[in-house]
C-alpha cells in the first residue's frame, strides 16, 4: 500500500528555486563584471533576504522543513552511511543531505557577509567596506573571490551528483517532490502543513526579512 505525503510546503519549494536562481545570477554577473555588478549586488541582497527567511522558516515552517527534523547525531549519520538508516530518514532530508544543506547555508552566509565587505578596487564595493579596516576588506575580498565561490560551486555540483546518484541507483526522483511538494511512500508518516494560512505566514515573514535588508542598506547609504 502506498500513500502520498506532503513533504515540502510551498514556501520551502519557492525558497529552494529562488535561491537556485539567485545563485546562477550571482555566478553569471560576477563573471561578466562591469555594469553587471549592479545585478550581482541585487542577487546578493536577494540571497541575504532568502537566508534570513529560511532561518525563521526553519522554526516556523512545515514539519520536514524545520531544523529539528533534519538535525542528526554523528551516530545516525554513520548508521545511514552503512545502509542502516531508518525509513523516516528518507522522507525529508536524509542525514547526508542534511549535512549538505547546513554546509550550503553556512557558506552562503559567509559568502554574502564577505561580499558586503569586498572591494574590487575598480567600481564595485560592498556597503560595509567603509566600516572595517583595509585588512578586513582585503581578506574578505580574497575569500569572496577565491575561496567562498569555489566552495559553493563544489557544494552545488555535489548536490547535483547526489540527485543523479539517487535517481540512477535507487530510482528515486528527488526533484519531483521539490516541484510538487509530495512524495509517494510505503509507510505512514507526518505530513507537512501547507495551508493558505501557512503560506500567508511565510509571505509576512519574507516581507519582514526583505524590509529589514532594504532598511539596513538604506541606513548604510
Amino acid at each position: 500500500m502506498t500513500m502520498i505525503v506532503r513533504v515540502w510546503d510551498a514556501p520551502t519549494r519557492l525558497f529552494h528555486w529562488s535561491l537556485a536562481t539567485c545563485f546562477i545570477g550571482l555566478i553569471v554577473s560576477g563573471q561578466i563584471g562591469g555594469a553587471a555588478m549592479v545585478w550581482h549586488f541585487r542577487f546578493g541582497y536577494g540571497v541575504l533576504t532568502l537566508l534570513l527567511f529560511r532561518l525563521v522558516w526553519g522554526f516556523q515552517g512545515g514539519y520536514w522543513s524545520r531544523f529539528t527534523n533534519f538535525t542528526y547525531w554523528p551516530g545516525q549519520l554513520l548508521r545511514y552511511l552503512r545502509g542502516q538508516g531508518e525509513p523516516q530518514q528518507h522522507v525529508g532530508h536524509n542525514p547526508l543531505g542534511a549535512l549538505s544543506v547546513f554546509a550550503m547555508l553556512a557558506f552562503l552566509a559567509l559568502q554574502v557577509t564577505s561580499g558586503l565587505m569586498s572591494d574590487d578596487e575598480i567600481a564595485a564595493a560592498g556597503p560595509l567596506t567603509r566600516f572595517v579596516s583595509a585588512e578586513w576588506v582585503s581578506n574578505a575580498t580574497y575569500f569572496h573571490k577565491e575561496i567562498g565561490k569555489l566552495v559553493l560551486i563544489f557544494l552545488v555540483v555535489l548536490h547535483l551528483c547526489a540527485i543523479s546518484y539517487y535517481f540512477l541507483r535507487n530510482r528515486e526522483n528527488l526533484v519531483r517532490p521539490m516541484l510538487t511538494g509530495d512524495k509517494t511512500l510505503t509507510f505512514s508518516t507526518t505530513s507537512a502543513s501547507d495551508t493558505p494560512t501557512d503560506r500567508l505566514k511565510a509571505v509576512v515573514i519574507f516581507l519582514v526579512c526583505g524590509g529589514f535588508v532594504a532598511s539596513a542598506l538604506t541606513w548604510l547609504g
